[in-house]
């Protein structure tokens, strides 16, 4: 995190300007750190758990660099990383040394290293299945409790044996808190903190951030973190009570935290449900402390009445029938072709780009439709736009595609389908069914609609959802279509229904479609700014 990469920096300037001034040294005596060792330790019980130990001549501090994505600073060169990948896997780490002024060396070693732990279940509670969003749950008493650490002294269960906060007893900055855990394109796991600049800090650790240092004085410091981490589901190495526990810890990276800052980074799962997740940690700096927090999807902090769960949406449509999963090089022309050109007066919408092959990749498991700010035909924009039309349609079924969407302002990415005698009755007699559609300039809520005579054109029935992260992690878009209903969901929340009927035209064979579109009656405005992006789709696939 930030925050302890300046602690650090600090802490280098302070150790140079000391020896400056004690000793009057020159730049002669500044030496580069030599002789650097590193010596592991790889546990062989499928924990994933590695010990290294780095020495070096004349080092003060040492950096640990993993090609997971995350890092950890230590200052006397030992530390035991905890590798998460299922499978065996092996991993570069990188370890630096540093020396007086700054100055360093490094070295590469690899490790080979198996975890055999997996926790499917609260990794589809956590995130949803894609992307999901927790909040402190500030109307439920024991929100934020304290204990000891003991499991056999005090509930290891909503609050703690010292201390059980009632409803909204917490300042404001806690209660704003938005904890976000997503599915990357490696089914791994992100977490983004937002705390809008602030954050609730226990007493003692305040001091080093600005604040009074107060005993029994929690205060909310300016404090900025938005950025997105890797977190790894690991198993406790012990403490666990498996009776009131799921045996599963969250294990943020980079020192990352859950809204109260405690000086801990990896979080207990007590118990996980679709709204309400109870988590225990030990405080970072007494091992005496254990905290306790409950969070929920509901923003305003509550679960529901009585803690109930909504019913979710069980499809009744479970044969998969057509995929792409999009695994190859190449698109399959045999399933996809790609449309080329402006349509007539941009695709009827004034659209600004034109469509090209050239913008249609296969690659990395995922279809990749990019538009870019490049002149071609008298336009100044291209992109892609691929369709199923005569190669593959159907009646009724269950749409699924996962996908990334593109970003700046001006984009619009759509995923929809067109009825398959669009050729002969024209729009919108055809119908037009759109499972997803998205703009850059409002990038928190995507739509979906209908398009038929007397409701087309700027006149559709329609829904919207918020949604989050649209453009950093992959979201499921679906369609549930059958003679009596259209029932739209995204990440298998069901957010709006049309009724069907049999005057209407969505009671036969439909295609699929996929594009990115700039501007347009849509789009809107194009950012100046913009130059290139994509949307990545991961699959599409239809089940009747």
């Amino acid at each position: 995190m930030k925050y302890f990469k300046i602690i650090f920096s600090l802490l280098a300037i302070a150790l140079l300007f000391s020896s400056c001034q004690d000793d009057d040294l020159g730049l002669d005596t500044i030496l580069v750190p030599s002789n650097l060792q590193v010596t592991t330790e790889i546990s062989d019980d499928g924990s994933g758990e590695v010990s290294f130990q780095a020495s070096a001549n004349d080092a003060l501090s040492y950096k640990y660099i993993y090609s997971d994505g995350t890092s950890a600073v230590s200052l006397g060169g030992d530390i035991t990383k905890r590798f998460t990948s299922v499978g065996l896997n092996t991993y570069l780490v990188t370890v630096v040394a540093y020396g007086k002024g700054g100055v360093s060396s490094s070295k590469s070693i690899e490790v080979e290293v198996r975890s055999d732990f997996n926790d499917p279940e609260t990794k589809q509670l956590l995130t949803g299945g894609s992307s999901k969003t927790w909040y402190i749950a500030s109307a439920v008493p024991g929100h934020l409790g304290v204990g000891q650490n003991v499991n056999d002294d005090g509930p290891i269960v909503d609050g703690g044996g010292f201390f059980s906060g009632p409803p909204n007893f917490g300042p404001e900055c806690f209660y704003d808190d938005e904890m976000t855990f997503s599915l990357n394109e490696n089914d791994g796991i992100l977490y983004e903190y937002k705390n809008f600049g602030v954050t609730f800090f226990n007493w003692q650790f305040t001091l080093q951030f600005g604040g009074n240092g107060e005993e029994f004085v929690d205060e909310c410091l300016d404090f900025t973190s938005t950025e997105t981490v890797p977190l790894s589901l690991v198993p406790a190495s012990s403490g666990i009570d498996e009776q009131r526990s799921t045996g599963t810890v969250l294990s943020i990276a980079d020192d990352g935290f859950i809204s109260y800052y405690i000086g801990q980074s990896q979080y207990e799962v007590l118990s996980i449900t679709e709204n309400k997740m109870s988590l225990r940690a030990v405080q970072g700096n007494d091992n005496f402390l254990v905290w306790y927090l409950i969070l929920t999807t509901s923003p305003d902090g509550t679960v529901g009445d009585g803690g109930e769960e909504e019913e979710a949406f069980v499809s009744e449509f479970t044969n998969l029938v057509f995929s792409d999963e999009f695994d190859g090089d190449d698109l399959d022309t045999d399933i996809w072709n790609y449309e080329i050109g402006n349509g007539t007066n941009g695709w009827g919408n004034g659209e600004a780009q034109f469509y090209t092959e050239d913008n249609v990749k296969v690659q990395d498991g995922n279809l990749v439709i990019t538009a870019r700010r490049e002149a071609e035909s008298g336009f100044d924009f291209t992109s892609g736009r691929i369709t199923t039309q005569d190669n593959y349609d159907f009646t009724f079924g269950r749409v699924e595609a996962r996908a990334k969407l593109p970003e700046g302002g001006g984009t619009w990415p759509a995923i929809w389908m067109l009825g398959a005698n669009f050729d002969v009755v024209g729009w919108p007699e055809t119908g037009e069914i759109d499972i997803m559609e998205w703009i850059g300039n409002n990038p928190d809520e995507i739509s979906s609609a209908l398009h038929f005579p007397g409701n087309s054109g700027g006149n559709p029935v329609y829904g919207t959802t918020p949604v989050q992260n649209a453009t950093s992690v992959f979201h499921t878009y679906a369609v549930e279509w059958t003679q009596d209903n259209i029932i739209f969901l995204l990440d298998g929340d069901e957010f709006f229904t049309f009724t069907n009927d049999a005057s209407l035209p969505f009671n036969k064979d439909f295609f699929l479609i996929m594009n990115v579109a700039m501007g347009g009656v849509f789009g809107g405005d194009i950012d100046l700014a913009f130059q290139e992006s994509s949307m990545e789709v991961d699959y599409i696939r239809v089940y009747q």
